[in-house]
């Protein structure tokens, strides 16, 4: 418990160091979001509507009284207004664009680690067989390509030669947004290639990494021990290596369910989704800090809870922590 403690003493702290930064970061920068809004209405802004527009971004004031408002804002999660869709709130283009890239990255990622682990674990069991003679090579292939080539491969094939998937967006225009099977439907017809490029490029890393781990763990004295007991072959191998060797791939998992709000950029411009990757993208070439500070803020805690949530798992599976946090 003391261990858990810690770790949650340190994750509060380095948030609130992230938050003090993306305060200072913008503010340190030349111009400020009312300079990109003056500029895009070619100087038809009075003075008191410049002033009022910068009172709006907080960025009027000392810097101090800027940073207090800006912790009372960020407490009722009030994260500004957008210049990309201004006066629109920050909070509904973070809510609408995490909503798409937690379907798509979370499940993409999701479908990655199933789909490695069970590869890794049948290739460590088999290895020098068929599969992992054949498999093993091809993911180390596979791993080494980057999400461009794949996703515009796929979206030349499939949505640009054979016009099997739609050219772009999350689901059709012609649907309406709704808990009934049309808009599913569309949703998932939509989804499977931006899926299916992100899973080709990660799969294979999940993959290597649980074959390589049991490998390692094969030798280990509580393994010949087992075998030395006379357990069965399955029995050790699940029971014994591929539970520890797991242990290494969820922290590996929390990291990546962490930066699944970052979006997927490459995938999300090609295949034209609405997700966070995409938007962000497009508010650093709008300059509109109110998003990426909000997005920047999103991402940290993410990953920090991400990496609580494995501190977590591990203590459970690892009988070494629970055992080190009592001392």
């Amino acid at each position: 418990m003391q261990f858990l403690l810690r770790r949650l003493a340190f994750y509060c702290a380095a948030f609130f160091v992230a938050i003090t930064l993306n305060f200072f970061i913008p503010r340190w920068m030349p111009g400020d979001p009312t300079t990109r809004i003056f500029a895009s209405l070619r100087g038809k802004l009075r003075p008191e509507q410049m002033d009022a527009i910068r009172k709006s971004y907080g960025f009027d004031g000392s810097l101090w009284d800027q940073y207090v408002a800006y912790l009372g804002k960020l407490a009722q999660f009030d994260f500004g207004i957008s210049t990309i869709n201004f006066p629109e709130p920050t909070s509904a283009l973070l809510y609408y664009s995490a909503v798409w890239t937690l379907l798509l990255v979370g499940m993409a990622t999701a479908i990655s680690f199933v789909i490695g682990i069970v590869m890794g674990i049948y290739a460590a069991s088999h290895r020098g067989g068929f599969f992992d003679s054949v498999f093993t090579p091809v993911n180390v292939m596979l791993n080494a390509f980057t999400p461009a080539i794949v996703a515009l491969i796929l979206f030349y094939a499939f949505s640009f030669q054979l016009e099997w998937f739609p050219l772009g967006r999350a689901h059709s225009l012609s649907v309406q947004p709704g808990w009934d099977w049309a808009f599913i439907l569309s949703v998932a017809h939509h989804a499977v290639l931006p899926v299916l490029s992100i899973v080709i490029v990660t799969f294979g890393s999940w993959h290597l990494g649980m074959r390589n781990t049991m490998i390692n763990l094969l030798n280990e004295d509580f393994v010949v021990l087992a075998k030395a007991k006379g357990l069965s072959a399955s029995r050790v191998q699940y029971r014994y290596v591929a539970r520890n060797a797991i242990l290494p791939q969820i922290t590996s998992l929390a990291l990546s369910i962490g930066f699944v709000l970052g979006g997927a950029l490459i995938t999300e411009v090609v295949f034209n989704y609405p997700g966070l990757g995409k938007f962000t993208l497009t508010a650093i070439q709008s300059r509109d800090y109110s998003f990426v500070q909000a997005q920047m803020l999103l991402l940290t805690a993410s990953v920090l809870v991400a990496n609580l949530f494995s501190d977590i798992l591990n203590v459970i599976f690892d009988p070494r922590l629970r055992s080190h946090s009592r001392v």
